[in-house]
């Protein structure tokens, strides 16, 4: 039987379909259809630019510590800006998700520079972008950031005081959030107790200094990371293609390899002066998805003040906010900011997110 369903694909499919009907017939729509439509992000032609042209000409930051901006463009009403972890880039980190989110309208992917990185120009970039959307379109955007990026989102946010001086936004994502360094390193034990926690603490114990012994032992961290997740073969035979996983696994490591040490250490060192929670006060007065996974484990410490302030004081820092737990079956728990292995888990989530601000914005136009 194995080894006619190695030579008829169909019979193969048949067989899967039985097991789990929806994921094979999913799997071979996507795939298919990425073969007329395959994924095509390109570089966005920025039409705002003056903050971050204003800090390049202060010499306050330099261009290799500018984000690159890819786009996907759709005729959808909703356009979402996606701003990723330490690793994968953003591109990668939406794999399976990308195809779901371009029925909403077009997305606009931040991917961290590759030799340094500056909080004032990332933040620059980011309100240009902002600000460009909402005038070249009739809706805000949606911004999705994951761990890290969601860190930053917050902490942009955290900058307008004025509730009159916020970002015009449709809506805001935040994954798996990490909004300061003692999500990572618990300052009240000697060691670090988390994976992640472990690859950042030679960071902040240099004081600003990052050789290559240390990016190496990153570099190492974050692959056995990547492979981690992808681990459990059968539930990956029913999300990706041999040829996905393979193109896919080279992309991240290809994002992993190529981060030098300042880069490296100056994220890190912007992470460490994130306070989001400095002033009691709401972040944001749009719908706000919080999502954290079941098993954080490995990147969150126990007690992280992130997560406890989102989950105990969600409509304290967002007033429409909700905070959810991404879950899966017991043997495959959704792990922190899974949205490529886990992307299943996240998509009803994040579908049912965006028709509430379909029907909202509805019901504002018919009032």
């Amino acid at each position: 039987m194995l080894s006619a369903l190695r030579y008829f694909p169909m019979l193969s499919l048949i067989a899967q379909f039985s097991r789990q009907p929806s994921a094979p017939l999913q799997l071979w729509l996507r795939t298919t259809g990425q073969k007329f439509r395959p994924a095509n992000p390109v570089p966005h032609r920025v039409l705002v630019r003056h903050r971050q042209n204003a800090l390049l000409a202060a010499g306050l930051a330099g261009p290799h510590q500018c984000a690159t901006l890819l786009m996907e463009q759709r005729p959808g009403p909703i356009p979402t800006i996606v701003i990723g972890g330490f690793v994968p880039d953003s591109t990668e980190a939406l794999y399976l998700l990308r195809g779901s989110l371009l029925q909403q309208g077009s997305l606009y992917y931040f991917n961290y520079p590759r030799r340094g990185f500056s909080t004032e120009m990332f933040f620059a970039q980011l309100a240009d972008l902002v600000e460009e959307l909402s005038q070249n379109s009739d809706r805000p955007p949606v911004i999705m950031g994951i761990s890290f990026g969601a860190g930053l989102v917050m902490e942009w946010l955290r900058r307008f005081e004025r509730p009159e001086h916020q970002p015009a936004l449709a809506g805001l994502v935040l994954v798996s959030p990490v909004g300061c360094v003692e999500d990572l390193l618990d300052p009240t034990k000697p060691k670090p107790t988390t994976l992640l926690g472990r690859v950042i603490k030679p960071y902040v114990d240099a004081d600003g200094r990052a050789d290559g012994a240390i990016i190496e032992r990153s570099r190492s961290v974050f692959v056995k990371m990547f492979e981690s997740g992808a681990q459990h073969k059968e539930a990956l035979r029913l999300l990706l293609s041999r040829e996905e996983l393979d193109r896919l696994r080279e992309a991240v490591l290809a994002t992993i390899n190529s981060i030098e040490p300042s880069a490296a250490r100056d994220r890190v060192q912007a992470l460490c002066n994130f306070n989001p929670f400095r002033v009691v006060r709401p972040l944001c007065d749009a719908p706000v998805l919080i999502l954290f996974s079941e098993k954080e484990s490995a990147v969150l410490c126990d007690g992280a003040p992130t997560e406890r302030e989102l989950r105990t004081c969600t409509t304290v820092w967002f007033p429409q906010g909700r905070c959810l737990t991404v879950r899966n079956h017991v043997n495959n728990p959704v792990q922190h900011a899974s949205l490529i292995f886990h992307a299943r888990n996240f998509q009803p989530l994040l579908t049912g997110f965006y028709r509430s601000l379909r029907q909202k914005h509805r019901q504002r136009r018919a009032a």
